[in-house]
């Protein structure tokens, strides 16, 4: 059975966002965050989620401030 292509962006974001947890350090953290999220929010618009989009723009947004903060 084929793998449907935004299944796979989602499963991508899951792994990269479970990778930033194990990290240490806060900018690899954060931009593993964000390129998690953006995955993450891609799949949430492909299933419709309305809960899940909003989750994630919150989620992709704090990585995002995180991000500049430590700059």
């Amino acid at each position: 059975m084929p793998i449907n292509s935004f299944k796979l962006i989602g499963a991508i974001g899951l792994i990269l966002i479970s990778i930033g947890l194990l990290l240490k350090n806060r900018k690899h953290q954060d931009i593993l965050y964000i390129l998690g999220g953006v995955c993450l929010e891609i799949y949430s618009i492909y299933i419709q989620d309305t809960v899940f989009i909003i989750l994630q723009i919150f989620f992709t947004t704090s990585a995002i401030y995180d991000l500049t903060k430590l700059n």
